[in-house]
């Protein structure tokens, strides 16, 4: 079965709806956060203790200690160590990670363009096992997730109970960028990663996914149904419901409409398939590869724009009949990108953001075309209220890729793989040693 037509099967039979989030982040939070906490003296203290409690936890019959790789600073190669096994609190479940995407959010941390607490574990695409829940953990998770059960996780843990988790927005959740994009915690302001060798504390970038084992907030996970692989599913809680949410919330595409998509990586390649599924008429794929956009053609695109070599707005307004599209999404994160979508849709239609830009990125736009021809322009970042568990629950058509380095997941993303997502299969990853000189 085609990933359309999962989507369209998915998305007519929905009757619950589970709520995803974004990887919303602005450059002025980053820079107003600080990594360490004010009160330094009452959080060394909790640090210390729970990396005591840390170095006593052990699975029942399993292991004590896990691996996993750590960023330390920007240019600097990630390292594997060894960690106490992490701990789950209550409502959090412990994941033995089965599969873990390499996200370009990631790498925008790793090559120190994103402003995170190091050192740190990255890694937020991740397919797991059920391990273990925490302690005085609510009774309808552990019968929705029991032990042995595998899940898919998402990019943003929604806490489940702060105002923007209470009205359906997970993606603005406020203990989310409070903890864990501020200081790298989860929700008690403690992290679940202690070095086994010192007790020092490691931060966690999400889950922390590039690891043996991951702590996850109960709200952040799906059941993955057995039929769906572990290494190709690993994708669904970031680049593909970043996609199904941008297209059904926020441009709610409607059968017939001209659909643009600028940049065609996980993402956008995601947004192309749901664009078909949902009926758009015109899909336009806009990207500088030549590759990529051959790709497209397989995933929905009726039309391809190389925008290194033609003007990317007036191609697409020609193929239109010079009205432009009824939605265009940017999923690139790049200033001309940014502007490309807002000149590339027609008057009363939709400029969809959903590309993570460097820190500091800024777009510029004209205001007058905004408001006097009436484009309606949206910062996205994931899916607000998405059909979590029915979406999942047919066959994907994904491709994917092993890797062993950041550097091959990097020249991926700017060249060299079209349609390409790399992922790292943990289990044989974190117990095979290898050194990787290049890797950024």
């Amino acid at each position: 079965m085609s990933f359309s037509h999962f989507i369209r099967r998915a998305i007519n039979g929905s009757t619950s709806r589970i709520a995803l989030s974004a990887r919303s982040t602005s450059s002025s939070i980053f820079a107003s956060r600080s990594f360490c906490s004010e009160k330094k003296n009452s959080n060394a203290s909790s640090t210390k203790t729970a990396a005591s409690d840390a170095s006593y936890y052990h699975l029942n019959d399993g292991p004590s200690h896990m691996r996993a790789a750590v960023f330390w600073e920007p240019g600097k190669p990630l390292t594997f160590e060894d960690f106490h096994m992490p701990r789950p609190k209550a409502n959090e479940i412990l994941l033995k990670t089965k599969a873990c995407g390499v996200c370009h959010s990631d790498l925008h941390v790793i090559k120190g363009e994103l402003p995170f607490a190091s050192p740190c574990v990255v890694g937020h695409e991740i397919t797991g096992e059920v391990i273990e829940h925490g302690q005085l953990s609510d009774s309808k998770i552990t019968e929705r997730f029991p032990v042995g059960s595998q899940v898919v996780g998402a990019f943003i843990m929604p806490c489940g109970s702060c105002s923007f988790c209470s009205k359906g927005q997970d993606d603005l959740c406020e203990d989310f960028f409070a903890y864990n994009r501020a200081k790298g915690t989860l929700y008690d302001g403690e992290t679940r990663l202690f070095l086994r060798n010192s007790g020092k504390p490691v931060y966690m970038y999400s889950m922390g996914g590039l690891a043996e084992y991951c702590v996850v907030p109960a709200h952040a996970l799906a059941v993955l149904p057995k039929s769906l692989p572990y290494t190709e599913s690993a994708i669904l809680g970031c680049a593909v419901f970043t996609a199904y949410g941008a297209m059904a919330h926020a441009a709610q595409v409607r059968p017939g409409d001209a659909i643009a998509v600028i940049g065609i990586g996980g993402v956008g390649s995601s947004c192309l398939q749901i664009a078909r599924a949902f009926g758009a008429s015109e899909i336009i794929a806009v990207d500088v590869q030549d590759e990529k956009l051959q790709k497209a053609k397989f995933l929905g695109a009726t039309h391809c724009v190389n925008a290194s070599k033609e003007d990317a707005a007036k191609t697409i307004k020609e193929i239109t009949g010079g009205l432009g599209v009824d939605v265009a999404v940017e999923a690139l994160g790049k200033p001309q990108t940014f502007l490309q979508c807002v000149q590339s849709v027609r008057d009363g239609g939709k400029a969809v953001m959903i590309g993570l830009a460097q820190s500091g990125a800024k777009g510029e736009v004209d205001i007058n075309h905004l408001v006097r021809r009436q484009v309606c322009a949206f910062v996205c970042r994931r899916s607000f209220i998405a059909p979590f568990s029915v979406l999942i629950c047919r066959k994907t058509k994904l491709h994917s890729m092993k890797y062993a380095n950041t550097s091959e997941a990097d020249d991926a993303y700017s060249n060299k793989h079209p349609v390409t997502f790399f992922l790292a299969n943990l289990c044989s990853l974190l117990s095979t040693s290898y050194t990787n000189k290049n890797r950024s």
